[in-house]
């Protein structure tokens, strides 16, 4: 039977655990110090609690080491892309990035991805599991100890859906942001979804100060269904409402993902629906020039398409922004590099 992983516990669970085992708090006060503030990869490194107390730990708890299998360092922009090993033999795969305003760090939340939308190579080969809070933190842990600079903003957009994976979403968020670990600010932290709008609105209920990304892609159910198999379930007429829910719980401005796909929805059509679908929210849309994927035929505009896009959506008094490209060098979408390294080992 496997055991627990210790770093999954929040600083409440560890508390009991602790204090079950007879021992003070402030052991636990320790020992989620060494897990979340100093990075701690194994219970020998804690050199301020007794051997005696770490034997009865062991018992019924491990930390769930992830192993640096491959670092990819762009020389554009100086992005890191590292996959890691966990402790099943699965690898998940993790971003750098510098930015002027600090450090980024985009991490997965599960191991593939059940999505299946259309230009992501993270859903070719399915999900194998989803990751724990521990494995989430693990990730912002490892980079921070590879690369020995603080990390200031994470975004749970790499591989997998985070809301499908919603009970070790909560328990990452609320330890992330811990007064007693790394205390990353709410407002530094973005989750991405496809659009599952009863998680949507569940995590609305939470109150989290936190930014919402929703991957949108398409301004038509239509033009949705055949790039993202989610919007069969659930179509604009539910995101689009539960997007103005998140909002009035929280106060938070939603962001739109919006991939730019050459001849799929990038024309003068498609910006103006867009901008329908979306006017009177409080909301930011960030297009992305498409990531190219071996597995796909999906192309980049050309860049004077791209700015016609942005022009429209902004003369019809849209917020909207192009995101800079980080790590193309670098197989920088979601899932190339995993994938490239499995298919190496199979």
């Amino acid at each position: 039977m496997e055991k627990e992983d210790l770093r999954s516990l929040d600083h409440e669970q560890l508390h009991k655990l602790i204090t079950d085992l007879g021992e003070k708090k402030y052991r636990a006060d320790q020992i989620f110090q060494w897990l979340h503030v100093k990075g701690a990869n194994s219970l020998d490194e804690m050199t301020n609690v007794p051997a005696a107390l770490k034997d009865r730990i062991r018992q019924t708890h491990e930390i769930h080491m992830l192993q640096t299998e491959k670092v990819l360092k762009s020389e554009i922009d100086d992005t890191r892309k590292y996959l890691f090993s966990l402790h099943d033999g699965n690898v998940i795969e993790s971003v750098f990035m510098r930015y002027e305003h600090g450090n980024s760090v985009c991490i997965s939340s599960q191991v593939g991805c059940n999505m299946g939308c259309r230009f992501c190579a993270s859903t070719i080969d399915g999900k194998a599991r989803d990751l724990s809070a521990g494995e989430m933190l693990a990730q912002i842990y490892m980079i921070m100890r590879e690369t020995g600079e603080k990390i200031s903003n994470v975004v749970v957009m790499g591989s997998g859906e985070p809301l499908e994976n919603y009970v070790n979403l909560l328990q990452f968020i609320r330890m992330l942001t811990d007064e007693h670990g790394l205390h990353i600010s709410q407002r530094n932290l973005t989750v991405s979804t496809c659009g599952l709008v009863d998680k949507i609105r569940s995590l609305a209920d939470e109150k989290f100060q936190l930014t919402l990304a929703i991957s949108l892609h398409a301004a038509t159910d239509e033009k949705r269904r055949d790039l993202m198999p989610i919007a069969n379930r659930f179509g604009l007429d539910e995101l689009i409402p539960a997007c103005a829910y998140y909002f009035d719980q929280t106060g938070r401005r939603i962001t739109f993902e919006y991939a730019l796909i050459k001849g799929e929805n990038d024309s003068d059509r498609d910006a103006s629906d867009l901008s329908a679908l979306i006017r009177g929210l409080n909301c930011h849309v960030n297009l992305i020039p498409v990531n190219p994927v071996t597995e796909r035929n999906y192309q980049q505009p050309y860049k004077t398409a791209v700015l016609a896009f942005k022009n429209k959506l902004e003369k019809n008094h849209i917020n909207v922004t192009i995101r800079r490209e980080m790590g193309r060098d670098i197989s920088g979408a979601c899932g190339q590099l995993r994938r490239s390294f499995s298919a190496h080992f199979q």
